[in-house]
């Protein structure tokens, strides 16, 4: 018996490039779509079956390349970051949501035993009226970012209510880790770190108290991969640390973990900055069986190696 092919969107990334590991690590047979340019350099270390397919995710061709004789799929797909989607609505809307609809529509007729949706646990709450943040939470996004994650999630229900396509939703909070691009927008640790090895500034919005949940990578991977295998055919889960931590106590911890001065510089704050983000993980515990198990001191510490090990090669 052949084995089942699972197929990472956006496999290429930081995040998918630690889930296709450890899919692969697992036994799976893995098929990465992203990006025709996109640098492969994130999946060297995989050792093991996996192929690569390079396309356009809003492409229907590319699409039937992606997910032909596919038993699961990770959508971890976005073209857009939170910070910027405001800009422009109408292409977050229909590079990320027409084309995952249409997706849903491919994954219906291939049928694809489940899909596993990585949502954001940090932008679809909007601004929180109670800590730490349920499920259940209302959502009131305030970036369109978090509107088109969303309006998938809701895709999702449409799908398995009409056609009895099974789902889970992971609404992550903020992963960090080895991989993640030093100089991108998104991902506060690791950008923190980056410029503390490469001797800047780090650049605060606002004066350092907005509070974030930080999830270590492969504790997020761990919790995809938990959702993947529930029993259940349809569910919601938050998954991070279930801690907040400001930034200004960030900058600590990374003071702590490299040994070096820092020099931190305040901006004026961005008007869809929450004051505080926390998820509530007992859902995850509970259901799924899963506990985060790095802490922020050590997974810091772990990245701040990574970083070191890559000045000295």
């Amino acid at each position: 018996m052949s084995q089942k092919l699972s197929v990472v969107l956006g496999g290429a990334g930081f995040l998918g490039s630690h889930l296709t590991e450890a899919l692969v690590a697992k036994g799976h047979r893995v098929r990465v779509f992203d990006r025709d340019n996109v640098d492969l350099r994130n999946l060297d270390g995989v050792s093991g079956p996996w192929e690569f397919v390079g396309g356009d995710l809003g492409s229907e061709s590319d699409q039937e390349r992606a997910v032909q004789g596919a038993t699961s799929l990770f959508h971890l797909v976005s073209t857009t970051i939170p910070a910027t989607s405001n800009q422009d609505p109408a292409f977050d809307v229909e590079t990320n949501l027409l084309a995952t609809v249409r997706l849903l529509e491919r994954a219906r007729r291939e049928k694809i035993e489940r899909i596993v949706f990585v949502s954001s646990g940090g932008t679809v709450y909007g601004r929180p009226v109670r800590i730490p943040i349920t499920e259940d939470h209302p959502t009131e996004p305030l970036v369109s970012y978090g509107v088109v994650k969303l309006a998938v999630e809701k895709y999702l229900g449409l799908y398995h209510r009409l056609h009895g396509l099974s789902y889970q939703v992971v609404r992550l909070s903020n992963p960090y880790g080895p991989r993640q691009r030093a100089g991108g927008a998104q991902g506060a640790a690791s950008v923190f770190l980056a410029r503390v090895h490469d001797g800047k500034p780090i650049e605060i919005w606002g004066d350092g108290g907005v509070i974030r949940d930080y999830v270590f990578v492969s504790d997020a991977v761990e919790g995809i991969l938990a959702a993947h295998e529930h029993a259940g055919t349809a569910g919601t889960y938050n998954i991070g640390s279930g801690a907040g931590t400001s930034l200004n106590d960030l900058v600590a911890a990374i003071r702590d973990v490299t040994g070096r001065k820092i020099d931190v510089r305040y901006t004026r704050g961005r008007a869809f900055d929450v004051p505080e983000n926390v998820l509530d993980i007992s859902r995850a515990r509970t259901e799924l069986g899963w506990t985060p198990r790095i802490t922020l001191h050590e997974g810091l510490r772990r990245t701040w190696d990574w970083l070191l090990e890559g000045a000295r090669a």
